[in-house]
């Protein structure tokens, strides 16, 4: 503290470079400010030529046709440094631009070698393969559940499909599953119906006996087995 009393303050790179540039800038307006004198007393010079010539004093127009020929050349030199001078400034502010650049960058890798120090690869590792143990082991569940899922619902749709082509062919035929489901029991009726007439045309003779037992083959039963047939067909397919 002491030191900094005295001598002052340390400055920066940015300090420097600030002070500098500033430096830079007032030697240019300062150079601007000789320019324009130099062309404002050209306008004097042209005008005292042109007096004097009217007057026929043509030594004093040669000596200031030379004073006229030196400020020009004053002023194109002013130019040139005003020029060189931009220049100048340019480059530091683009060196300024630099050291910020570079102290983003220091401390960009500072942090960033704080986060390395910190990461934990094989904890990570870990991390990462029980990530995607746990992944797979998630998929696998799900295409099981899937494949459920389809076996469930494709056997209700056979036994609808299958259902909708039983009907389809009964209405073809002109029959339903109702009809179909009371023919056994009216069969049944049919057949205890008929047991006692046979009894009794079996009693009176063999002849009727016959007669009656090939009645039933002329009738229904074959068209219940051409059905059925049908049926265990559509099933089987």
């Amino acid at each position: 503290m002491v030191l900094e009393f005295i001598f002052g303050k340390k400055k920066t790179a940015a300090d420097v470079l600030r002070e500098n540039k500033r430096n830079l800038d007032k030697a240019i307006r300062e150079l601007d400010r000789e320019r324009m004198g130099l062309q404002n007393q050209e306008k004097r010079i042209i005008a005292d030529i042109k007096k004097m010539a009217k007057e026929g004093q043509m030594d004093a127009v040669k000596v200031m046709a030379k004073s006229l020929v030196r400020n020009r050349h004053a002023v194109t030199k002013m130019y040139g440094l005003k020029s060189q001078l931009q220049a100048v400034s340019l480059r530091m502010a683009t060196l300024k631009s630099t050291q910020a650049m570079a102290d983003a960058m220091k401390g960009a890798t500072k942090a960033m070698r704080m986060m390395n120090k910190n990461l934990n690869m094989p904890q990570l590792t870990a991390i990462m393969r029980e990530f995607e143990r746990q992944n797979e082991r998630m998929e696998m569940t799900s295409d099981m559940m899937g494949d459920m899922m389809d076996d469930a619902f494709e056997g209700e749709g056979e036994e609808e499909e299958t259902d909708d082509l039983v009907n389809q062919v009964l209405d073809e035929i002109g029959l339903n599953m109702a009809s179909i489901a009371s023919a056994p029991a009216h069969k049944v009726a049919e057949q205890q119906q008929a047991a006692p007439v046979a009894v009794g045309m079996a009693e009176g003779g063999g002849g009727g006996g016959a007669a009656a037992a090939s009645a039933p083959s002329e009738g229904g039963p074959g068209i219940d087995d051409d059905l059925q047939a049908r049926l265990d067909n559509l099933r089987r397919g």
